[in-house]
């Protein structure tokens, strides 16, 4: 089943008189169940394209399609559901609130959707479980690893049963040990259905993947299957 299937997009950004195209001529199909590292040098293209992928920016042109559905065409109300319900988003600097516990950090989507309290709760426990913190659900942010926290959010992520789930650097702010433990936990999900897309400027993190894209200048310059797809924890 295709996911993603972008065609020829272009982002051009005007900085006074200046025009910056951050992405030109690109075109892109993922497919469910894909394994998918993004990598390039900084200000290569690759957030851009990310921010692109999860419908948090529009293309300056060419043409979008989330499950068979053109992006463009879709209201706010519509591109807010897809980015609540249909994408997980995992960041480098976690985004959970502090105060909060793990339970509430991974129950944020689905009060957003107007879920009940008992189901979501119940919801937000078995994704923590699925990532192997369901004995750190009442644990705040400072009480946890930089990994656990990794993890947290992976499981806010999931909380929705997305489509798709995009990483943003999800190792960049973790040691090397926790950055396996993520990779690992990646790994899992990937087997289980889940459709990973992750941005990464390391070779390491991008050789978990099945599908290795460079993009460079705003082009995508290499899109090849990783014959030597590194099994996490080797």
């Amino acid at each position: 089943m295709n996911i993603i299937n972008i065609e020829h997009i272009a982002k051009v950004y005007k900085i006074g008189d200046v025009e910056v195209r951050a992405l030109n001529d690109v075109s892109l199909r993922i497919d469910k169940n894909e394994y998918v590292a993004i990598m390039g040098p900084s200000g290569s293209g690759k957030s851009t394209l990310m921010n692109m992928l999860g419908c948090l920016d529009t293309p300056s042109s060419g043409k979008y399609d989330f499950k068979d559905k053109s992006v463009s065409e879709m209201s706010d109300n519509e591109l807010a559901a897809i980015r609540n319900r249909e994408i997980g988003f995992v960041f480098q600097t976690f985004n959970l609130l502090p105060r909060s516990d793990a339970l509430h950090n991974v129950e944020l989507p689905l009060i957003y959707a107007g879920v009940s309290s008992a189901e979501r709760k119940e919801r937000a426990f078995q994704a923590l479980v699925n990532v192997g913190l369901g004995d750190r659900v009442h644990h705040k942010p400072n009480e946890l690893s930089g990994g656990q926290r990794q993890r947290v959010a992976v499981a806010r992520a999931l909380v929705t049963n997305p489509a798709i789930i995009l990483a943003d650097e999800p190792t960049g702010n973790i040691a090397s040990v926790q950055a396996e433990e993520v990779m690992t936990l990646f790994q899992k999900l990937n087997e289980e259905g889940h459709t990973i897309v992750m941005i990464t400027h390391e070779p390491d993190i991008a050789a978990h993947a099945s599908r290795i894209i460079h993009v460079k200048d705003g082009v995508i310059i290499q899109d090849e299957i990783n014959k030597k797809r590194k099994k996490a924890g080797s």
